[in-house]
């Protein structure tokens, strides 16, 4: 794994021949301008694949200013290195983002309902789905796939002889929710259900836009940690340094278990238009 980060002060030497430095496991991009020329940034994106070619490293942390250049980040995913974007990590803090919410919102308990959407079946929103249902009593699952989640209803039925409440009216089914999980859906699709102007949506795939003027709601998109280490890092955010030391192909309790050792917090969630 290496963590690819700019230079502090590049020299004109250094910018001038898009040298790209190699220091230990960091990789060193000469940038001083917001955003590069896509000319420049392939350069720097081949410089940089020619030192990853001689290792068998195919895993990346970029820092938080190589993240805004949008042209040399996207050669990059064209070369199929893996990027750590803390898109796992959100996920896995599930549980903790939502008592976050419940905190900073000031919301009772007997008020919270939920609403989980879903499309792709994994482990983890089975299980996070079982662990909802049991707790509160208002939790919705929507999804274009109902057929799904029919043996995942039979199971936790038997299991706790409680309903699960599955569905897709796009008109009924979100309006009274106040905390809403976004699993899967992209932009295109959630924005065909009618929403409570108030709730709040956690997005945990990616940045997805909610086009309902009315809405006034939070939409977050993003987030970052603090944990009890000595390997935060100045220009990187701490959930992809997270991220990337982690195995995740562990059982979900163990990874769950590992979290709470680490001592890992929320330290923000970021919203489109504000951060809590």
């Amino acid at each position: 794994m290496y963590y690819i980060k700019e230079c502090d002060k590049p020299s004109k030497l250094l910018e001038f021949f898009n040298i790209v430095k190699l220091e230990n496991d960091n990789i060193i991009i000469p940038i001083t301008k917001t955003s590069l020329e896509e000319k420049i940034a392939y350069k720097l994106a081949i410089k940089t694949k020619n030192i990853l070619d001689k290792t068998n490293s195919n895993k990346l942390v970029l820092s938080k200013k190589i993240k805004q250049q949008e042209n040399y980040v996207n050669y990059l995913y064209s070369y199929n290195y893996e990027i750590v974007d803390g898109r796992w990590l959100f996920k896995m803090l599930f549980f903790d983002i939502l008592e976050y919410v419940v905190e900073k919102l000031k919301i009772k308990e007997e008020d919270i309902k939920i609403g989980i959407l879903v499309n792709d079946i994994s482990d983890f929103a089975i299980y996070a789905i079982e662990k909802l249902v049991v707790k509160y009593k208002y939790v919705k699952i929507v999804t274009n796939h109902i057929e799904r989640f029919k043996n995942i209803e039979e199971k936790i039925s038997e299991k706790y002889g409680i309903f699960i409440s599955v569905g897709n009216n796009k008109r009924k089914i979100l309006s009274k929710t106040n905390i809403v999980f976004n699993f899967d859906f992209p932009t295109e699709l959630i924005n065909r259900y009618t929403i409570n102007n108030m709730a709040t949506i956690i997005n945990f795939k990616g940045n997805v836009e909610i086009k309902d003027k009315r809405f006034n709601g939070l939409n977050i998109n993003d987030y970052e940690i603090d944990w009890k280490s000595n390997l935060l890092l100045e220009k990187f955010e701490n959930k992809d340094v997270y991220e990337s030391i982690q195995y995740k192909n562990r059982p979900i309790e163990d990874v769950l278990k590992k979290i709470r050792k680490d001592k890992v917090i929320i330290k923000y969630l970021k919203g489109v238009k504000t951060i809590i």
